[in-house]
């Protein structure tokens, strides 16, 4: 416990200096002034000594207790309030300041707080924080700092404990679609939906026959059993795999939104990746994640899988190396010997077109791939500008030019039967929902 002067004592001493500066401009003999001002200045440390004592005794008789209420985890860039609660069993009030030590990538509204605590009773306060990234937060032990009993110090005490929290990508995206999906509006975010009797390739149920029904799809034993027409129900093939590949790499580092929290390419992949991981999921499907900084993730089915997906892979983050493809394909391979839908994410440039060209030609030996890139907002808005100058119109040549490259290199990327998907990161768990949907339908994989 450490103890700092306070306002009142500093303005006791400025007083002290005052009186003893008029005390001399009034003439008043100097050697009594400087004796009186001496005196004071004594007197008045003494009481603040004397104060420092007493209130460090009530201080600690009172067993000053801090928690905090924290939720299970964060969302990275999600505003929620954390609950402090302060209580004590001492006979006096004290009057303090909260001073919460939360993490440096942490935004903390309302700290720090003015608080008065009452007589053996317990206070509780709230302030807001926001996670500006993902990974795992530090809350180190709180820092009060005391008004002395007489207001002469203050002390300086470090309560609670220290705790941690991880901070998982936004499931804002999923929650919308679960809601949608129950309300039957998916079209409102752009999820194709495609309800038809009879199309898949899993047997789903009997039922009777109806308008519009394929004729090959009739049961005729149960026809003549029942002596009503009667057709088999089909459903998308369940029991799959969809294995995420995504690029690590340097460029996934890249943030056309600057200023905003969580729009970095790499957390808006993961928002991606989580939506389609939940719809994948619902589907039957299995779910998992090839080798990543000596992560392995198998697939697996059920509704826990995806927070344990999350809990995999909220903490990684984009390197400041270039990826490599081959290598990664060649791991998958031998690690993943059951054909699967293998999703392979990156932010793909027309320079990569031939090391990813022979990542893709070795995964397509034994999987179905599709490939989805990040394409980057800013050269839409490059391209979409005014020419209101002659810079302005270099830049949307420019932009037009890098797109028309871009583009034409990754088409060449293309194969029989390729799946691929070219979207902006707010769009790219749309797209890839769309075109999973698309390969089920088909039964491609």
């Amino acid at each position: 416990m450490r103890a700092f002067p306070s306002r009142r004592l500093l303005w006791l001493l400025g007083a002290i200096g005052v009186a003893a500066l008029a005390a001399l401009l009034a003439d008043f003999d100097r050697p009594l002034v400087s004796l009186a001002a001496l005196v004071a200045v004594l007197a008045l440390f003494a009481a603040a000594d004397a104060d420092y004592v007493l209130s460090r005794r009530r201080w600690r008789a009172s067993n000053v207790r801090f928690t905090r209420r924290l939720p299970a985890a964060f969302a990275i860039g999600v505003e929620r309030p954390v609950r402090a609660l302060l209580e004590h069993e001492g006979e006096y009030e004290w009057t303090l300041d909260l001073y919460d030590h939360v993490d440096s990538s942490v935004t903390a509204d309302g700290l720090p707080q003015s608080l008065v605590l009452p007589r053996a009773k317990r206070l509780e306060t709230t302030y807001k924080i926001t996670p500006t990234r993902r990974g795992e937060i530090a809350f180190a032990p709180a820092e009060l700092r005391v008004r002395s009993q007489a207001g002469l110090c203050d002390l300086r005490v470090r309560v609670g404990s220290a705790e941690t929290r991880r901070v998982y990508p936004d499931f804002a995206e999923i929650a919308r679609y679960a809601w949608l999906a129950g309300d039957r509006r998916l079209q409102e975010i752009g999820i194709k939906t495609f309800v038809q009797r009879g199309e898949g390739t899993d047997f789903k149920q009997l039922s009777e026959y109806r308008y519009g029904d394929s004729v090959r799809h009739i049961d005729w034993k149960a026809t003549q059993r029942l002596d009503k027409p009667i057709v088999r129900e089909f459903q998308d093939e369940r029991d799959q795999r969809v294995m995420l590949l995504i690029d690590c790499g340097r460029r996934m580092r890249a943030d056309d939104r600057r200023g905003a929290v969580g729009t970095a390419h790499f957390d808006q992949v993961l928002n991606a990746v989580m939506l389609l991981s939940y719809v994948a999921l619902a589907q039957g499907d299995a779910v998992g994640a090839p080798p990543g900084e000596e992560r392995l993730f198998a697939p697996r089915k059920g509704a826990h899988t995806l927070n344990a997906l999350m809990g995999e892979l909220y903490g990684v983050q984009p390197t400041p190396s270039h990826s490599d493809y081959v290598a990664a394909a060649r791991d998958l391979l031998r690690r993943q010997n059951k054909r699967a839908l293998v999703i392979v994410i990156t932010n793909f440039r027309d320079e990569d077109g031939s090391e990813l060209g022979l990542a893709l030609k070795l995964l397509r030996q034994r999987h179905l791939v599709l490939l989805a890139s990040v394409r980057e907002r800013i050269v839409r808005e490059l391209m979409t500008q005014p020419l209101s100058s002659g810079d302005a119109a270099l830049d949307v040549a420019s932009a037009h030019l890098f797109e028309q490259s871009r583009r034409d290199a990754f088409r060449r990327l293309s194969a029989r039967d390729a799946l691929m998907v070219d979207a902006e990161p707010e769009r790219l768990g749309v797209e890839l929902v769309n075109r999973y949907h698309a390969v089920k339908r088909a039964g491609m994989i």
